[in-house]
This record gives structure tokens, sequence and C-alpha cells, in this order.
């Protein structure tokens, strides 16, 4: 990759960030399969990690303004995309941007699909381990239980949505997500990447978007919580299962994780990835 016309300091412009982010969509692709399973894990642990902060700050916030709540709760959630950034982990949302190599032609379909179902299910075996580790610790009996029903109420909002508003939801997250990486290119400097993350973040969090890889690890949380909490656990917090109706298997997958991902890949590899390659690196006569 070409560096000596980016700047060591301060902003890099548009057009070589499109460069930068086409280069690393074309490194992602040569990495040896194993070695982008594991990031892929560790992305799904970082996701998961955020979204466990996520659920523990929000919960006890019922007498805060409805936006400070989300607010405070979004920028927790930032810590996620940090780690993925600065870590170098593979994480299915961003991924999505491989999309604009293949509109520059170094990247070829087979390879789009490879990286794509290695990041996804590492994505996934990421989340489901955070789910098993803190399920093993009953973590979500913390604040008397009151955050296991927080874990439920946040999973239960997520699966009440139909298809088509959990889709557009995704489009609007991933644009917001990708065009965060994209902001997190031009700056030089590990505090600056950060920064790059916090707003962005904390917008697609207020804002209700869906997000398929945070959702591998808090839709199971409240299903699991859900399923196996005791009588006693509903009885120290005053709520019963059958105030959290959404939460099934069926709507986890075909009305959440499904047009979640789908709208994901629309919002960031078309609307951010393709709209950049168009502007940027598209060859015209």
């Amino acid at each position: 990759m070409q560096t000596d016309n980016i700047p060591q300091s301060g902003c890099v412009p548009p057009s070589e960030i499109a460069r930068l982010a086409e280069d690393a969509a074309v490194g992602k692709t040569k990495k040896h399969p194993e070695v982008t399973f594991v990031l892929a894990v560790l992305a799904g642990i970082f996701i998961s990690l955020a979204g466990m902060f996520y659920t523990i700050v929000t919960t006890g916030t019922e007498g805060l303004p409805y936006g400070m709540a989300k607010l405070v709760g979004g920028l927790t959630f930032s810590m996620g995309l940090m780690m993925v950034i600065l870590c170098g982990a593979e994480l299915f949302t961003s991924n999505t941007l491989l999309l604009m190599g293949r509109a520059t032609r170094r990247i070829n379909i087979a390879q789009i699909t490879k990286n794509w179902t290695l990041v996804y299910f590492g994505n996934m075996a990421g989340a489901f381990l955070m789910v098993a580790l803190l399920m093993g610790a009953s973590q979500y009996q913390g604040a008397h239980g009151n955050l296991g029903i927080n874990y439920m109420y946040v999973a239960n909002s997520k699966m009440g949505h139909t298809f088509i508003q959990a889709m557009l939801l995704g489009i609007l997250c991933n644009l917001v997500v990708c065009l965060t990486y994209w902001m997190s290119l031009s700056a030089r400097s590990a505090a600056g990447k950060m920064l790059a993350c916090v707003l962005p973040v904390a917008c697609f969090l207020s804002a209700g978007f869906e997000h398929s890889v945070a959702n591998m690890f808090l839709l199971p949380m409240g299903w699991l919580i859900k399923t196996i909490a005791t009588p006693e656990f509903w009885a120290a917090t005053g709520y019963s299962a059958d105030a959290f109706s959404n939460i099934t298997i069926f709507n986890m997958i075909v009305m959440n994780i499904i047009p979640a991902t789908l709208g994901n890949i629309i919002g960031g590899g078309v609307m951010v990835g393709l709209s950049n390659w168009f502007v940027h690196l598209r060859e015209r006569d």
C-alpha cells in the first residue's frame, strides 16, 4: 500500500481514505482462513462485551429522560468498535465494505463469500461464547435480578419488529457503523481512531438501529434468561415471563437476525462502500 502522500498527522483526505479502505478490503481476503476466523471470534467477544456494558449501564435508568438514558448507553457501547478497530479484529458489519473491492475488480465474489462466511460465523461463535460465560456465571442476577430484566427488555424490544422494520433499521445501523470505520481511517493516532467511534456509535444505539453481531449476543442472552429463570427470580423482580412474549426462537432468527444482516449489507456495502467507490475510485473516461 502506497502511503507516501498520506499525512502523518491531522486528517487523511477523503480520496485517500477510499484507497486505504480498498487496500484494507483486499488485505482481508488474503489472510489465512484460520486467522480470519479467530479474529472474527475476537470481534464477536468485543462487541458482546460492549453489549454487556450497555445493558449494565442502562439498568435502573428509568428515572432519566429517554434520550439521556439512551445516550449514556450508546457511549458505553462505543467501546466495542474501538476494540475491534485498534485490535485489528474482523467484524462482519464493517467487512461489508468488501463490495468496494469487487467494484474495483480487485476482489471476486468467491473471495467475498468466503470472507463473509468465516467472519459472520466467527462473530457468532464469539458472541455465543460470551453468552455461555455470562450465563454460567449468573451475571444476569446483578442488581437483584434487574440486570436480567433489562437483558430481556432489550431482546423483547428488538424481537418486536416486523421483517421490513428490522431490515431498514439494519440498513441505518450499518450506514453509521461503516461511516465510523471510514472516519477512523482518516485518523493517524489511536486517540483519533477512538474518538471517531464515540458519537456515531452512540447515535445508532440511541436510535435503536439493528446491528446483527450485537444481536447475536443480546438476543440469546434475553432468550436464555427467560428460558432458565427460576420462580424465585421472577418473584424477586416482580415480573413474569409473559411480559416478554416477543422473545422466541422464530422472532430471534427470522424477524431479527436475518433481516438485520441483510440490512447491514445494504447499509454498509452499498450506501457507504459503493457510493465512495463511485465518487473516489471509479474509473472515468
